[in-house]
């Protein structure tokens, strides 16, 4: 029911996933009159692998989380997480109220032994492929160990969905050198090296696109701000670009011909397919939707999700985490 867009787009993107997969089973949580009204648009019906769930509130996307979580228990939100916690869904996709749904989900789920908070991560593109960054604004303040934790949740993240046994970890700094930073990053840097991470050193903004290390790891304020400059940065490039091939009747034609390459570098760069930021830390798997999402982008959003489930995601990042791990054991020392 959240996001932008509502039940337009989610509900047409989970029709769709589900008919790409299977093995999948979609349970649609909201006002269940919108979502059967929603799906018939979408020239599906209710049936076992299309499943809707009752929620009689909605969360607004301006909402306090606080309120949200102590009095909308039946929020199609708090619903689908409350399912993750029984076990009834593998993982839960929301476009909604991010604050709101990082409080629902922590207070749900509880965290997973050897994490203190929560992360939000997700995947960029590069020059390379593409990395995971984290955190990206659940976490304003930060301790070394945090970042350390960070780093082994994002290391487990690439582990589950691209198969790296040992990505490389980078430190988001002002600098490479290992005097820059404050204390807490300096402090974190001497923990990742001393652990058995993949440990690159400190990386610099312009490392997360080159594609420098698999991971970037630096707190919540940071990284929100490096990634909504990015976003802003993509859009006004995108829009000088089309500003360009519509000054005269020459540039347009010459778009005309440039069209094939124009199309591939948008597919390239297209934040769509980027969709999706996992909420690492938890004991249940819930990832984040832009609210602005379409059914396109929601669709990468869940199946972020799936990819996931089905790799045991929860199970790699609990053995990094181990008590036994001896890059906790160095941290404890």
């Amino acid at each position: 029911m959240g996001g932008d867009h509502g039940p337009s787009v989610t509900v047409p993107a989970a029709v769709a996933f589900a008919g790409a997969h299977p093995d999948v089973v979609m349970i649609l949580v909201g006002q269940e009159d919108i979502l059967r009204q929603t799906l018939q648009r979408a020239g599906a019906t209710e049936s076992a692998r299309l499943v809707v769930r009752h929620a009689s509130e909605t969360v607004a996307m301006d909402e306090p989380p606080a309120n949200a979580l102590r009095y909308k228990k039946d929020s199609s939100m708090r619903v689908a997480i409350d399912m993750v916690k029984a076990a009834e869904a593998d993982c839960c996709v929301s476009a909604g109220n991010t604050g709101a749904l990082m409080a629902i989900a922590r207070f749900v789920l509880k965290m997973l032994p050897g994490v203190e908070r929560p992360a939000i991560a997700s995947f960029l593109p590069t020059r390379r492929g593409r990395t995971v960054m984290l955190d990206l604004g659940a976490n304003v303040n930060c301790t070394p160990q945090h970042l350390l934790q960070f780093a082994m949740m994002g290391s487990a993240l690439l582990g589950a969905i691209d198969g790296i046994e040992r990505p490389t970890v980078g430190l988001l700094n002002i600098g490479e050198e290992d005097i820059k930073g404050n204390d807490v990053v300096k402090e974190a840097a001497d923990l990742l090296r001393a652990s058995t991470l993949n440990f690159h050193g400190n990386v610099e903004g312009d490392d997360i696109y080159k594609g420098t290390t698999d991971v970037v790891v630096c707190d919540g304020f940071v990284g929100n701000v490096a990634l909504k400059t990015s976003e802003g940065l993509a859009q006004m490039l995108g829009v000088y670009l089309r500003e360009e091939f519509r000054r005269s009747l020459f540039t347009k034609m010459t778009a005309l011909i440039a069209l094939p390459i124009i199309n591939r570098f948008k597919h390239r760069v297209d934040h769509r397919r980027y969709n999706g930021a996992s909420l690492l830390g938890l004991k249940g798997i819930v990832v984040k939707s832009h609210g602005s999402a379409d059914d396109f982008a929601f669709r990468f959003a869940i199946e972020r999700a799936y990819d996931e489930a089905r790799n045991n995601l929860l199970e790699l990042i609990r053995q990094r985490l181990d008590p036994d791990n001896d890059a906790l054991e160095v941290a404890a020392l």
